[in-house]
């Protein structure tokens, strides 16, 4: 039987006046299956199931069916006012505060999602302080596809302008919160789920700032707050680092687009001190997240083998995992310059940033890449400044990849005036470094890192006395 079976056809009404809004659905019908819904979780209808207390866990199939109707109907705006009308929110609120069947619990939260998808009932369910405090500790359930519809539900009312703050404010006051999301982030391999999940984690980063410097201190001190009844019992001491990390990995090679997400909340965290710190002074030292990263750049993302254009496809995840990696080697050489301070050698790559060549190779590409979808799109401006909204998408498309391009630029920068001779001989044999490599590399970087390119040049001179001397051509700035 399919999860979510499509709603009745349509049917001319039976009374005149019954139909639901503009829509043939039966305001009857509609009626009944709400006072059958409040039979369920009456004690006094419930027979012994074997279960414990008698609870029922399993819902008839013809109850089942007809409950799911109504969860496909609601995506109906006339359908949805009904119910708000006819008090379907507190019937829910009972559901949910007595139901111990999964799939019931499922398709009352999922209608209420549909419902919230309209302003006036958002904001009406979100007013509900018992329902917002009933609806949060649906994320401590067991049931994955509970927990999807729980967390869809939650990122609809994040996404009302109107109505986010007291959702913030909410979650801010119940703890208990942040241990649910981190365990689900941690353990769960239900892709969906884990990419619901991270897009309400990103949007709530997004939206307070206060709120994800608790989550990130979070890790230090155990929550207190409102207990649930059914949270997974003896939760870890949750950090919130690896828990994305650990979601990043379930939906690496399933979701694209849900990686995308994750890689944005590391960027997020990168915007305080406090997630720059959570980073690279993980028990680890962030080697964890700097493999990752550093995996997707010089193995996944915009290959050799790859068209220019892909750097359009790509171009926000690019510019998030090289923001975070930016940010951590940024913090990471000023550690290892605080240790040096006192010594005259040069400084060399810290422990994880041995292999960075392969990197310093894939910027660069990033960047050659850029350089021909600039040329690509030239070559049809004329024929897009002819529509409006050819002409916005463009706009907004130059807007992405310039920020992309300033990140590149920026680590590429830091990377080469951290390089050794021994490094660039490296990066000479294995590839990564040659005339038309650095070509690009000081045509982006100059006259903006000026300072970078040109410690650089005088290491090469060392490495290369002939390919320093050819790009001092080239570059007469730079010629000493």
């Amino acid at each position: 039987m399919d999860r979510n079976p499509s709603p009745p056809s349509s049917e001319a009404e039976e009374e005149e006046g019954d139909a639901v809004g503009n829509t043939v659905y039966s305001k009857h019908w509609l009626f009944s299956i709400l006072t059958r819904l409040i039979e369920v979780i009456s004690p006094e209808k419930t027979e012994p199931t074997g279960s414990p207390e008698g609870v029922q866990t399993e819902l008839d199939e013809e109850i089942e069916n007809d409950i799911c109707r109504v969860w496909d109907m609601s995506m109906d705006e006339d359908v949805a006012l009904f119910l708000q009308e006819f008090n379907a929110p507190d019937i829910f609120l009972g559901v949910l505060a007595k139901s111990k069947c999964p799939r019931l619990t499922e398709i009352c939260v999922g209608i209420l999602g549909n419902m919230a998808c309209f302003q006036d009932i958002c904001m009406s369910i979100s007013k509900d302080e018992n329902l917002g405090q009933v609806l949060l500790q649906r994320l401590c359930d067991s049931d994955s596809p509970t927990l999807l519809e729980t967390s869809r539900l939650l990122l609809t009312c994040l996404s009302q302008p109107e109505v986010a703050n007291v959702w913030v404010e909410r979650i801010r006051e119940n703890p208990s919160v942040y241990d649910c999301v981190c365990f689900i982030m941690s353990s769960s391999t239900h892709v969906g789920l884990l990419v619901k999940v991270g897009e309400v984690v990103d949007k709530l980063f997004d939206l307070d700032e206060e709120l994800m410097l608790n989550w990130i201190k979070n890790g230090t001190c155990r929550a207190v707050g409102p207990s649930v009844d059914d949270s997974p019992e003896d939760l870890p001491d949750f950090k919130i680092v690896p828990s994305i990390l650990e979601a990043a990995k379930q939906v690496r090679s399933d979701n694209p687009e849900g990686l995308d997400v994750y890689m944005h909340i590391l960027q997020l965290l990168t915007t305080v001190d406090e997630g720059i710190q959570a980073i690279v002074q993980a028990p680890d030292g962030g080697k964890e997240t700097w493999s990752l990263l550093y995996d997707l750049v010089c193995h996944e993302l915009c290959q050799p083998d790859d068209p220019p254009i892909i750097v359009q496809e790509q171009k926000t995840l690019l510019a998030s995992v090289l923001s975070v990696l930016s940010a951590m080697f940024a913090s990471q050489t000023e550690q290892e310059y605080t240790k040096m301070r006192k010594s005259n050698v040069k400084l060399a790559f810290s422990s994880y940033f041995i292999t960075d060549m392969p990197l310093i190779g894939s910027l660069i590409r990033i960047l050659q890449y850029m350089e021909g979808c600039g040329k690509s799109s030239g070559d049809n401006s004329k024929e897009s400044e002819q529509e409006d909204t050819g002409r916005v998408d463009k706009n907004e498309e130059d807007f992405h990849l310039k920020i992309l391009k300033d990140i590149c630029c920026e680590l590429l920068s830091n990377m080469l005036q951290e390089l050794t001779k021994e490094n660039t001989l490296e990066g000479l044999q294995q590839g990564h470094l040659n005339e038309q490599t650095c070509f690009c590399a000081f045509q982006n970087l100059l006259p903006l890192y000026f300072a970078s390119v040109e410690s650089f040049l005088e290491v090469l001179r060392e490495a290369d006395q002939t390919l320093a001397a050819n790009l001092e051509k080239h570059f007469p700035s730079l010629k000493v």
